[in-house]
């Protein structure tokens, strides 16, 4: 490592998530670098905002494609107005949404919570101002939900009607599938026809069942046991009425229960491909083209533990290194157990941020401070050789 400091500039590609309450992505990025700076000064340094296709995403991809981020007044779950957010990338065709800033449990305190009636109307509602824009791609994060209606509110908020036998409309949520008895599509939005959707999806739970989106996520958003059968058994009825009449069948597709059936709703209702989260964000960042460069990478996120391995940012872009022969440090401001199973999977160290004991809301907000503080001390023991 000596000889290639002093006979040549060093390269570090930084690509970290965000640290959830403490810094975005590109603000963690910033931190890095500062603290690489103050002892490679003359080295150049690529920064990739990353994420894993949950929150943080469309902050990450505006800010590594240099686009810009737009509000939208929608829907919230229980039919509140709420200013959700999406993101334009850089190429200026292409969107990037999270459902969870429509229609996420955080938008509904947890007496509130209601999957009965929660809907995904105002994610449809994002969907459709971006096809205002004329937008031909959309990148859609689907964690986070407070919904268990399958994609129908998204739908209905793009001009399909879900009618009972009677003829009329049926509330919305997931309370009232069980009295579907017809699915109009012809007054869908055309648009939709010519965009082309990528799902962030991190779970292979299908529609229905013992592993299906009301009994393995209902109770999180407020479903009682009664009220798990009664979803489960809705969603069921739901999945026969489309394979009935649209002629799809996606009761037991890998992902069709991800947030509360959304999964489903966007494979009936849209051009839709089920994607990894992280796997998106690094073609969409172009992670793989910038590691080229790279003597070495940073990753990190608020958090790294066991779990991580199960397709967060660090273990996304350890792998991506790993692949192109580069080493790899990753930072955190939590080092849990279980973190010796990443050391085969592409990350070669592991360094906690946090100084001392402290509250947590002192650590959140010098977050940028202590990172920028450790990657300086690591970047003391580079100098010295001592990790070549």
């Amino acid at each position: 490592m000596r000889d290639t400091v002093e006979n040549r500039g060093m390269t570090f590609v930084l690509a970290p998530d965000s640290f959830k309450e403490s810094m975005t992505a590109k603000e963690v990025c910033i931190a890095m670098e500062k603290g690489l700076r103050k002892i490679y000064p003359t080295a150049g340094y690529i920064h990739v905002p990353m994420a894993d296709g949950g929150e943080g995403t469309v902050q990450s991809l505006v800010d590594a494609s240099g686009g810009s981020l737009h509000q939208q007044e929608v829907s919230g779950p229980l039919g509140q107005t709420v200013t959700a957010q999406y993101g334009i990338l850089g190429d200026g065709t292409t969107a990037a949404i999270e459902m969870a800033s429509a229609s996420g449990i955080h938008l509904v305190t947890k007496e509130a919570r209601d999957p009965l009636r929660t809907t995904t109307y105002g994610t449809g509602e994002l969907i459709r101002a971006c096809l205002d824009l004329g937008i031909r791609k959309i990148i859609i994060g689907i964690g986070g939900s407070a919904t268990n209606d399958g994609g129908t509110g998204m739908a209905e908020a793009l001009g399909a009607k879900f009618l009972n036998a009677q003829g009329q409309p049926l509330a919305r949520g997931g309370g009232a599938l069980d009295q579907l008895a017809q699915i109009d599509v012809s007054g869908l939005d055309e648009r939709l026809k010519e965009v082309e959707f990528i799902v962030a999806c991190d779970v292979t739970n299908p529609l229905c069942g013992e592993h299906g989106a009301s009994r393995v996520f209902g109770p999180q958003k407020g479903a009682t046991p009664e009220m798990v059968e009664q979803l489960d058994a809705n969603l069921s009825h739901y999945a026969d009425v489309v394979k009935l009449q649209l002629c799809k069948d996606i009761r037991d597709v890998p992902g069709a229960g991800a947030a509360g059936g959304l999964g489903a709703g966007l494979l009936i209702f849209t051009q839709a491909v089920l994607r990894k989260g992280i796997e998106i964000v690094i073609e969409y960042t172009e992670l793989r083209e910038k590691l080229v460069a790279a003597d070495v990478v940073f990753t990190g996120e608020g958090g790294i533990d066991f779990q991580t391995k199960f397709g967060k940012t660090p273990y996304g872009v350890a792998r991506a290194a790993k692949e192109a022969g580069k080493p790899v440090i990753a930072l955190a401001g939590f080092v849990g157990e279980g973190i010796d199973t990443l050391y085969a999977e592409g990350i070669d160290a592991i360094f906690g941020i946090v100084p001392g004991a402290a509250d947590l809301e002192r650590l959140l907000r010098e977050g940028p401070e202590n990172v920028e503080r450790t990657t300086e001390n690591i970047a003391r023991v580079l100098k010295l050789g001592l990790l070549s």
